[in-house]
């Protein structure tokens, strides 16, 4: 096997990895709510916390490499994210298990930009778009069996068996990148750390979450002017931390990338199509399983149309983004997405499988056509001496789209449960207003995809065909 397509498969294993994890947990929550007596924002930080540690170790992810070279952070990074693993499988309390998440974050956050920039640098530019559908194949496959798995694992067995789950994965991860990936060859010199850019934007992606977190929990007063507070202070120094990046010559994350349009608005379009839906899976695991009584597996199982349609508009972005360019395969998956998340304003039973099923083959096929098309279009600009900090930005972004669509969607639930008086989701009493509630948090979900269908009529889509062209 080529050396690039063994770099490749050690990449995409380790995506896979990571979403195996992201998307695995989800069907447990309710079980874990349980089991640890957590409340919806507690269990909105179990995802969150793994995001949050990814959010923050990014950054550092290219310094990291250059430093210490690329196959010695990356083997790194799984040990870290295997010793993350098994203590999230034996946590005794809902916060040792958030913790715990916090580590498989820390070491799982440099897979993807490493192994993105090992492997990018070893493709032409021409040869990037059918990579980057290659990725997509690979990225669909995680959420369409970890969800149906994680079901019957929870049903069966534990909720704490998926986080043991991990490990044979992360483990063979380990194995070839020791055996197949070569050491990076010495640098002349290093750039220093960016301590204070590091400081700042983890400090800011903590407190804007933990703001978000508390203001869901809607309690006394002075808790939600607690919370107001740190939001505040996490936009302020999330302020901070965008005027020294572009201030200084080597920040620990060029932010200056993000002015080639093409990056930016392939990065705001995978922060708002991704990144709800990572929130409405969140709140549809918790509706059909703690309002409707459906099982771990019935809903892990939705996963299955949503990934069999994924893998219609990967292989349609495949044949036509060359001949269609990016915008009309982004608006169209905009307006399919917003449809799906519509859909789910209708569904008041657990035997609405078939609609549940159309609602899911949608949000895949739009969100797909998004990802797909926005991966696509990101690089297309970028020269190869700036791939590993575009790669840790475009990384970063998509973590963060996560981290925010959980915490909003969960801060949304949060708020309206309370508004409406709802203090336990299988209350019988009160099932027609948690009803309600679910169905308001998916259609103001729908909605909130005006947002980046915007963002799409401003691509220049003919600039975009006449440089493929060329390619």
């Amino acid at each position: 096997m080529p050396y690039r397509q063994r770099v490749a498969a050690i990449y995409l294993l380790g995506f896979f990895v990571d979403l195996v994890n992201m998307f695995i947990s989800s069907v447990a929550y309710p079980a874990i709510g349980r089991v640890l007596h957590a409340s919806v924002t507690q269990l909105a930080w179990v995802s969150t916390a793994y995001i949050v540690g990814l959010t923050i170790v990014i950054p550092a992810s290219a310094w990291l490499a250059a430093r210490h070279g690329g196959k010695t952070v990356f083997i790194a990074s799984l040990l870290f994210f295997l010793l993350g693993s098994t203590g999230a499988a034996l946590a005794p309390s809902i916060g040792a298990l958030i913790a715990w998440r916090a580590v498989q974050g820390l070491g799982g956050g440099l897979l993807i930009p490493l192994g993105q920039a090992m492997t990018y640098r070893l493709y032409a530019p021409a040869e990037r778009p059918a990579l980057s559908s290659v990725i997509m194949l690979v990225g669909l496959l995680a959420p369409a069996i970890s969800p149906a798995l994680g079901g019957l694992i929870v049903d069966s067995l534990s909720w704490r068996a998926i986080f043991y789950l991990n490990l044979p994965l992360a483990a063979l991860a380990l194995l070839l990148a020791a055996c197949w990936l070569e050491p990076d060859p010495p640098r002349a010199a290093v750039p220093s750390l960016d301590t204070g850019g590091l400081l700042s934007g983890s400090a800011a992606v903590v407190l804007l979450l933990l703001g978000l977190g508390m203001l869901g929990e809607l309690g006394d007063s002075r808790h939600m002017a607690f919370g107001a507070g740190l939001l505040g202070l996490g936009l302020a120094m999330g302020a901070i931390h965008v005027r020294g990046a572009l201030r200084k010559r080597a920040p620990l994350l060029e932010l200056r990338l993000a002015g080639e349009p093409l990056l930016r608005t392939a990065m705001l379009v995978y922060l708002l199509i991704p990144g709800v839906f990572m929130g409405v899976s969140l709140v549809a695991m918790l509706y059909l399983q703690s309002v409707l009584g459906m099982t771990a597996t019935r809903t892990g199982a939705l996963m299955l149309p949503w990934a069999l349609a994924s893998a219609v508009a990967i292989a349609l972005t495949g044949k036509c983004y060359r001949r269609l360019g990016p915008r009309p395969l982004l608006l169209a998956g905009v307006s399919l997405q917003a449809l799906g998340m519509l859909m789910l304003v209708w569904v008041s039973s657990g035997e609405q499988l078939g609609w549940l099923a159309s609602a899911y083959a949608l949000m895949g096929l739009g969100g797909a056509l998004c990802s797909s098309a926005a991966q696509s279009t990101a690089f297309l600009r970028t020269p190869d001496a700036q791939l590993g900090q575009a790669s840790a930005l475009w990384n970063i972004n998509r973590q963060l789209g996560f981290c925010l669509g959980v915490a909003l969607l969960g801060m949304l639930l949060n708020s309206l449960l309370a508004l409406h008086g709802v203090t336990r989701l299988d209350d019988p009493l009160t099932q027609a207003r948690a009803i309600g509630v679910f169905h308001a948090c998916f259609a103001l979900a729908a909605a909130s995809c005006v947002v980046p269908l915007l963002l799409c009529l401003r691509i220049d889509n003919r600039a975009v065909l006449d440089h493929l062209s060329i390619l």
